[in-house]
């Protein structure tokens, strides 16, 4: 029974009970800001508990979404070690608000487990509170479950109702025993029963939780014990694993064995070119790509704090086991399709924003893989001084400076068998809280130390600089030479190169001599005024205190001051037509493209962006010369200045006045705004709560852009045989052209399928005075089912009659009773009867009903066996 039919015939079952099927809630808790993430089903039943919600029902059942990677529910660090931790996990859930109580719930649960799952009884072990007298003898004495199989678990926690088997909301509140059912793995799995010294063992595994909400517990002022008090309408809460639940009608022992996560591990193993599925680190990929998706689709976005720290934690310690099988390129957002492929039927949420998710998770991929790689380095080199232990301070650096999380150092650690000085950790970051950095010696951002001169920059008046290597440094470390061939990165005494900063990316470019050729990648600053120049020796050596000539890559270097410049503008625009409310929330300008961040609370629509554009590309034509001037921070503010990249600034700021744009940067620009050349924004969206994304392109950029749009309009219009001006007109045409002949297929399946109606009178046969027909009609739609039903009523007189048809894999039926036959016969009944045995469910009026199913192979069967059920009816 694979994944989707578990979770099916629970919610059918529990609907077959009178249950509400309720969908499942957001990852992020709606009625409860304390909760980090919903962590069990009934999250979303708090305030019904508590009695501050009622809802239309008293029963309800569901599947829900449910993540433990943060706060007191963690399951982060056993993910991948154990056979049943995840980060991500889906909860079956039913509920009972003040209706049943112990009874229904225990029997519905073994009718569930034995009847509808068919796990054998004798598999199955239960768990009740030690005083819950009640619960016991439902299980012995009602369903017959053995005593031997019965254990009473009691306070085992040092405090009054401190027990497994006692549940409770807060310290005082609705509380109450609850009841655990086992299933028992057989004596080839270690371990024992539950409440046995053997109980953590594998064997027996807990599959079903049944919380009984019986009491109020408070505590007695006088004597500060506590009290339980009986609630007047005792509640139920049941929560069991679909994973588990997988994993034993499956027939294998690990949660990472079943359906669901076998397709994602096979999906890991593709994208990392590994052949062993049994690799821990697929089983990690494939539990982490679960847990960021579906948080990425409920509005959680990778960040440095609360619920953002939590998905940029899981997904860069996805990424780091990536890389610890190989894998260095982006590769993690490609198994999104994969997870759309096995959950998206259940969670229609995941496919319709699939797109973004990918996104998001491919930005993340690619701001950490560079320093995973660095990060892992320094690391290694640390665990290769000492291999049984990592001090706090190598810790504290990875995470200080790489990113790392520290539970994504510990993780490592783990793996090697290596001791991690958290206490260390604890005194560096606090350290860092406390002090501010020494002046003469800074940890860098490529894990080196430098104390040397400051960087002087040139590169706003010039792209090339006669200059002297300063430092040198491979794989961290500091070293006088490097030869060809090698990695490194290369500070200078002055440079002309653009070190990333403010939203703007690195220059690259090369270093050159006589005898070396250094090709620059990127430029980073690895202290606030000291750039490091990352790339690689191509011929020649290179040793510190050598004269290179530093040229940067011209074409890249305007392309992207082109992008930069019209960022300013844009922003300026869009607080032109959106409001003052716009204030930028995150930008990367690059030679591609320009991406900005800011603060709005809906999409912009399309005549807002047009106007974007209209009013950036009215600039670029006025063709104003941009002015950059030094001026003190108050003066600037005053004069109207914005801090577009939201930097930290010193007392002394360049302030850029670029056409009707002034702000407060220190990136590089065009001249004139007609440098620009066109500007054109190409995508828009949501990237988190009130955050909005536009990506633009500019110069040659913005018009390969432009003519590709063109060519596509040319060849749409060729298709439609039409001029381009007239396309719009012309595809109104062939719309409504296709509307008429959909009409006429409409009236064609109307009559083909009454001419079939009128040959299938013949076919009707009398029960006891009722003339009862059920067949099929080829091609009808719902419509022409009704109007063939009408047809045949209407000659058939008294009747009972079936229609039925079968179109891309789902069955509609209609089933009609005359109104002097409805008092044996209901339509309802007639039309369930039928679609019980398609896969589906109907009802309706006793004279009209319909309905529909999903297994048309059950149809003719079904269809055979009417005129015997009507006949047990007339």
């Amino acid at each position: 029974m694979n994944s989707a039919e578990i979770r099916d015939k629970f919610l059918k079952f529990f609907e077959s009970k009178g249950h509400t099927v309720v969908r499942s809630s957001s990852l992020v808790p709606g009625n409860d800001p304390t909760l980090l993430f919903t962590n069990s089903g009934m999250v979303q039943f708090k305030d019904v508990f508590l009695g501050t919600d009622k809802r239309n029902y008293v029963r309800a059942t569901s599947v829900q979404r449910c993540l433990r990677a943060g706060g007191k529910h963690n399951d982060l660090e056993n993910v991948g070690y154990t056979a049943r931790h995840h980060t991500f996990f889906e909860m079956l859930g039913n509920w009972s608000f003040g209706d049943y109580f112990k009874h229904d719930s225990l029997v519905w649960a073994w009718e569930l487990l034995t009847k509808v799952y068919g796990l054998p009884a004798e598999k199955l072990w239960a768990t009740v509170y030690e005083t819950d007298d009640e619960a016991y003898d439902i299980w012995h004495k009602v369903i017959g479950l053995p005593k031997e199989r019965i254990v009473r678990i009691g306070d085992n926690k040092g405090a009054p109702y401190a027990s497994d088997n006692f549940w409770q909301m807060a310290d005082t509140g609705p509380c109450g025993p609850c009841s655990e059912i086992f299933y028992d793995h057989g004596p080839d799995v270690w371990g024992g029963p539950p409440g046995s010294p053997e109980q953590d063992g594998d064997r027996y595994i807990e599959i079903w939780n049944n919380v009984f909400m019986q009491f109020d517990r408070q505590i007695d002022p006088k004597t500060g014990e506590y009290t339980l008090t009986p609630l007047p309408a005792p509640c139920v809460d049941t929560g069991m694993g679909l994973e588990r639940l997988a994993a034993i009608l499956q027939h294998v022992h690990s949660n990472y064995e079943i359906d669901l996560f076998q397709s994602l591990i096979k999906a890991a193993a593709r994208e990392t070119n590994v052949s062993d599925l049994a690799n821990n680190s697929l089983k990690v990929i494939a539990d982490h790509i679960r847990a960021t998706s579906f948080l990425i689709v409920d509005g959680v976005i990778p960040g440095n704090e609360g619920r953002g720290y939590v998905l940029r934690r899981i997904i860069r310690r996805a990424l780091r086991h990536g890389h610890k099988l190989g894998q260095t390129k982006p590769f993690f957002y490609k198994l999104v399709k994969d997870l759309v492929a096995e959950m998206g039927a259940a969670y229609p949420e995941l496919p319709e924003a699939a797109s973004r998710v990918e996104q998001v998770l491919k930005q993340e991929e690619e701001r950490f893989g560079e320093t995973l790689e660095h990060g892992m380095k320094i690391l290694e080199a640390a665990l290769a001084k000492n291999a049984t232990k990592l001090d706090g301070e190598t810790a504290f650096t990875l995470y200080d400076t790489f990113g790392f999380p520290l539970d994504l150092t510990a993780d490592i650690c783990r793996e090697r068998n290596v001791e991690l000085d958290e206490t260390g950790f604890a005194t560096a970051m606090e350290r860092q809280k406390s002090t501010a950095r020494a002046a003469g010696k800074f940890k860098m951002a490529a894990g080196i130390e430098y104390s040397g001169d400051k960087t002087k920059f040139v590169g706003y008046d010039s792209l090339a600089q006669q200059s002297k290597v300063v430092a040198l440094y491979v794989d961290g470390s500091a070293v006088t030479k490097i030869e060809a061939g090698q990695d490194a990165i290369v500070v200078l005494d002055t440079t002309p190169f653009y070190a990333e900063s403010g939203g703007q990316a690195g220059d690259a470019g090369v270093l050159e001599s006589s005898g070396a050729l250094f090709a620059v990648a990127d430029t980073q600053k690895i202290q606030p005024e000291v750039f490091g120049h990352h790339g690689s020796l191509i011929k020649g050596s290179l040793s510190v205190g050598d004269s290179v000539e530093a040229k940067v890559d011209a074409e890249q270097r305007e392309q992207t001051k082109r992008n930069h410049s019209a960022t300013h503008l844009m922003h300026k625009a869009l607080r032109e037509v959106l409001g003052s409310h716009v204030a930028q929330k995150g930008s990367l300008v690059d030679a591609d493209k320009t991406r900005f961040d800011f603060s709005h609370n809906a999409p912009v629509s399309a005549e807002e962006i047009r106007r974007v554009e209209e009013i950036v590309n009215r600039e670029i034509l006025a063709n104003a010369a941009t002015e950059a001037k030094l001026m003190g921070f108050d003066d600037a503010v005053g004069a109207g200045a914005m801090a577009l990249f939201g930097e930290k600034y010193g007392d002394e700021v360049r302030v850029l006045s670029i056409g009707s744009s002034r702000e407060l940067c220190g990136g590089t620009h065009v001249s004139r705004t007609g440098d620009i050349g066109l500007f054109k924004i190409v995508a828009e969206g949501g990237v988190a709560a009130g955050i909005r994304r536009v990506e633009a392109v500019t110069g040659e950029n913005a018009l390969a852009l432009v003519q590709s749009l063109s060519n596509r309009v040319n060849e749409a219009a060729a298709a439609l045989k039409a001029q381009p001006e007239e396309l719009i007109a012309r595809i109104a045409q062939v719309q409504d052209h296709v509307k008429s002949l959909e009409k006429e297929l409409t009236a064609l399946k109307s009559k083909l399928a009454s001419n079939q109606g009128d040959e299938l009178l013949t076919q009707a046969v009398d029960v006891n005075g009722i003339k009862v027909l059920a067949a099929t009609l080829e091609g009808a739609d719902v419509t022409a089912l009704r109007e063939t039903m009408d047809k045949l009523k209407d000659k058939l007189k008294t009747a009972a009659i079936v229609l039925a048809s079968v179109k891309d894999g789902k069955v509609s039926l209609i089933a009609g009773v005359t109104a002097d036959a409805i008092s044996k016969v209901k339509a309802g009944d007639l039309v369930n009867f039928v679609a019980q045995q398609v896969g589906g469910k109907g009802g309706g009026r006793p004279d009209m009903a319909q309905a529909g199913g999903t297994d048309p192979s059950g149809l003719p069967k079904a269809l055979e066996g009417v005129a015997a059920w009507v006949g047990t009816k007339a």
